[in-house]
């Protein structure tokens, strides 16, 4: 297979495709959703041994627990997947929307629409049900999609890549809407990040190593976070019981995912009476415990934590944990060390709780919840696409919003524009 010449296919295909998208109604868009859930729920056998096959390949691979927890695709997640490709269904189509219409002195009025960005690029490693959010998110709003799943997951993707195609089909839209790479050469990822002509726009979602990669490759405008450093802060006026539930729930429902929290931060004047009882439910479910010289003080079997130690996105049942002075010291080692995505203060003090959402810079920032939540089924985005650490366009998670961008409308009724003279100390007379 020549890759530069499969990739241009596709990418002509898509954009081909994104152009019957644009004007795509919602009902022929839902009509496609709803047959692309149906038909998972159908397949839900076929769907769960093309996964087991890619267990087996992926364990005789050597892979790493939080790389096989990601791949596992169960009969609870695949009902889930569809689920989600049904929520998209239901809400709001953002293509078309007018806001901030506004008359001006001329007569005519301005406003905004909201518009699909065009062709989407995804790629993403060992979770098949990228391909089913990624599919729906992208076709809800108007957007063809060119999905680039791990190799390790290649089974898995083609699988569910058919039957999303099945219900673009029996919709009457052009089954190039949503295309699966079908090799799994790494050359294919580097054509697919160059073709500016055909991409509009990538979304990684993986590893480190995987968007440092694309950081440092790609031609095309990225929606992208680099890694996963979230924090926990108990402030001094933290409840004992939230503080430790949310900790526990941050820290170990699920290891590998990116809203994980991987650092804890407790304030000197509590870290006493909070830390043992938050050790040990952490000790108990195998998390190791990096600490400052205060944290080993209090946690006998905390080992000492290295400058590394706090920048890192684990990925795994460890944490670094630091006693911090208060609120500033917080702030400070969050904006210094962290990633960017999501962090949490536990705290009853309502004046601080507002300081720390004012002040942390990432891009979810929360008070007395788990950073767990931050995924779009949990902030009423339905499915989501990936989180932008981002400050331009999209941050935080992505839902149907972030796919889209917003172009000027003008309504008028027949009027032109005459002669005037604006103020130099506005930018003379136009601008452009």
């Amino acid at each position: 297979m020549d890759i530069k010449e499969y990739m241009q296919t596709v990418g002509r295909q898509a954009r081909a495709a994104s152009r019957r998208l644009a004007g795509a109604t919602t009902a022929e868009k839902n009509a496609a959703l709803l047959h692309i859930a149906a038909a998972i729920r159908r397949e839900s056998a076929a769907l769960v041994d093309a996964n087991q096959e890619d267990l087996a390949a992926a364990h005789a691979a050597g892979l790493e627990s939080a790389m096989i927890d990601r791949l596992t695709l169960s009969e609870k997640g695949v009902e889930s997947m569809a689920e989600g490709v049904e929520q998209v269904a239901t809400l709001a189509d953002p293509i078309g929307e007018m806001t901030d219409i506004k008359y001006r002195p001329s007569g005519i009025q301005v406003g905004k629409m909201r518009v699909p960005l065009g062709v989407i690029g995804i790629i993403y490693e060992a979770r098949p049900n990228v391909t089913a959010d990624a599919a729906a998110l992208c076709l809800k709003s108007g957007n063809a999609a060119i999905l680039r799943g791990g190799s390790e997951a290649i089974r898995s993707n083609r699988a569910i890549a058919a039957l999303v195609q099945e219900g673009l089909r029996a919709a009457g839209l052009p089954t190039d809407s949503v295309q699966v790479i079908a090799t799994t050469d790494r050359t294919a990822v580097g054509e697919l990040i160059t073709m500016r002509e055909f991409v509009d726009v990538i979304v990684p979602r993986g590893g480190k190593g995987l968007i440092a990669r694309l950081l440092a490759e790609s031609r095309v405008p990225m929606i992208q976070h680099l890694d996963g450093n979230c924090h926990v802060y108990l402030e001094e006026e933290a409840d004992p019981n939230k503080a430790l539930r949310i900790v526990e729930n941050a820290k170990t429902q699920r290891y590998g995912t990116c809203n994980t929290a991987e650092s804890l931060l407790v304030d000197s004047s509590v870290a006493a009476m909070l830390l043992p009882p938050i050790a040990h439910m952490l000790t108990s479910k195998g998390v190791e415990i990096r600490g400052c010289a205060e944290t080993m003080a209090i946690v006998p079997n905390a080992v000492a934590a290295t400058e590394e130690d706090y920048y890192s996105e684990y990925l795994a049942p460890i944490i670094s944990v630091k006693v911090v002075s208060g609120i500033d010291e917080a702030i400070a080692h969050i904006n210094q060390y962290s990633s960017h995505h999501t962090e949490a203060i536990v705290t009853d003090n309502h004046p601080k709780a507002m300081r720390f959402l004012r002040e942390v810079d990432s891009a979810s920032v929360m008070i007395n919840a788990s950073t767990r939540f931050a995924d779009g089924f949990e902030y009423g985005l339905g499915a989501e696409i990936g989180i932008s650490t981002d400050k331009l366009h999209a941050r935080g998670p992505v839902g149907l919003d972030g796919l889209t961008s917003l172009k000027w409308v003008v309504l008028g009724q027949g009027e032109v524009r005459g002669i005037f003279r604006r103020s130099t100390a506005t930018g003379g007379q136009d601008g452009g």
